[in-house]
C-alpha cells in the first residue's frame, strides 16, 4: 500500500518572538533615520559641527531649528543608508568626539534657553581602541552628568535602536519616548546571548529575556510613552511617523513649559532616581 504524502503534516516554521520581531523592525534598512525626521519636523535647521577638542563625528548630528515656530536644539544619532553613508556615519556608533559635540550643543541650548530634543538610534557606542584612547567612557559619563543638570526642557526619543550607554548618553531627559517598534536595552541580543549562552545564535531568546520593547519599558516605568507607527512599521510611511512624533513633541513641550529651571532639573533627577527602585 502506498502512503498518502498529503496526510503527513508539514512542519511549520518556528514562530518569531514578538521581541525579536521588534528588533528586526528597529533595524529595518529602510527605517527612517534622524535626518528624515529633522527634515519633516524642523524649519530653518542649521547643523553645527565639532567638539572643539578633537574633531567632528558624523555619527551624531545636531543644530538649531524651529519646531512649531519655536527655536529648539536637536541632537541625534545618525545611521547611514548605503555603504558609503554607513562608513561615513560609522554605522551610527559615536566616538568620544560625538558625545562631546552633543553636550556642547546641549549646553549652548541651555545658555540661550532653548529646549533640547534628542533622537537615539545606535547599536551602541563605538568600541574601537582609538575611541577608548580618547576617553569613550568618560565622554559618556560626562554627558549623563551634564544632561541631568540642564536647566531647559529635555525630550529624548528612541527612534530605532537604543543600544546601551551609546544611547543613554543622549537619554537623560524630562520626557523619554520610544517608537512602537524601537528597542532600548543595556546590550544587544546577540551580545547578550554570546555572554549568557556562549552562542550568539540564541539572540531571539535573549531579546525576550532583555525586555527591550516599548511595552516592556513602559510597564517598568523607564519611558513615559509610546509613539505609534503606521501599519507595517515606520519604514512604510515616513510622513505618518513624523506626524506621530510631532504630536508627542508638541504635547511634551507644552507640558514642560510651565516648569522653572530648578523644577526641570528636580523632575529629571527624581525621575531617574526612581528607576529600579522596588522599595518606594
Amino acid at each position: 500500500m502506498s502512503s498518502d504524502s498529503s496526510s503527513t503534516p508539514t512542519p511549520s516554521p518556528a514562530a518569531i518572538s514578538p521581541a525579536w520581531e521588534r528588533v528586526q523592525r528597529a533595524r529595518h534598512p529602510k527605517r527612517p533615520h534622524a535626518q528624515d525626521y529633522i527634515e519633516r519636523l524642523l524649519t530653518g535647521f542649521q547643523e553645527l559641527h565639532g567638539d572643539r577638542l578633537f574633531g567632528d563625528d558624523a555619527a551624531i548630528i545636531g543644530g538649531m531649528g524651529f519646531f512649531e515656530g519655536e527655536p529648539v536644539m536637536i541632537v541625534a544619532e545618525q545611521k547611514g543608508r548605503d555603504t558609503k553613508q554607513k562608513l561615513h556615519r560609522n554605522f551610527g556608533m559615536p566616538k568620544p568626539e560625538g558625545y562631546r559635540k552633543a553636550i556642547r550643543l546641549m549646553e549652548l541650548a541651555a545658555k540661550f534657553r532653548r529646549p533640547v530634543i534628542t533622537l537615539m538610534d545606535t547599536p551602541g557606542a563605538y568600541p574601537g581602541i582609538d575611541a577608548e584612547e580618547r576617553g569613550q567612557a568618560e565622554a559618556i559619563a560626562r554627558n549623563l552628568r551634564e544632561m541631568s543638570r540642564l536647566q531647559v526642557p529635555v525630550i529624548a526619543v528612541c527612534i530605532g535602536e537604543g543600544g546601551s550607554g551609546g544611547a543613554l548618553a543622549l537619554g537623560v531627559a524630562n520626557k523619554v519616548y520610544m517608537f512602537e517598534n524601537a528597542v532600548y536595552s543595556v546590550i544587544s541580543p546577540e551580545s547578550c546571548a554570546a555572554i549568557i549562552w556562549r552562542d550568539s545564535t540564541k539572540a531571539e531568546l535573549a531579546a525576550t529575556a532583555l525586555r527591550l520593547t516599548a511595552e516592556d519599558l513602559l510597564k517598568l516605568g523607564l519611558i513615559d510613552g509610546i509613539i505609534p507607527e503606521p501599519t507595517g512599521g515606520a519604514h512604510e510611511d515616513y510622513d505618518g511617523s513624523a506626524a506621530a512624533l510631532r504630536a508627542s513633541l508638541k504635547q511634551s513641550l507644552k507640558d514642560l513649559a510651565s516648569f522653572t529651571p530648578a523644577q526641570l532639573v528636580k523632575q529629571r533627577y527624581d525621575k531617574f532616581r526612581q528607576m529600579g527602585n522596588f522599595f518606594a
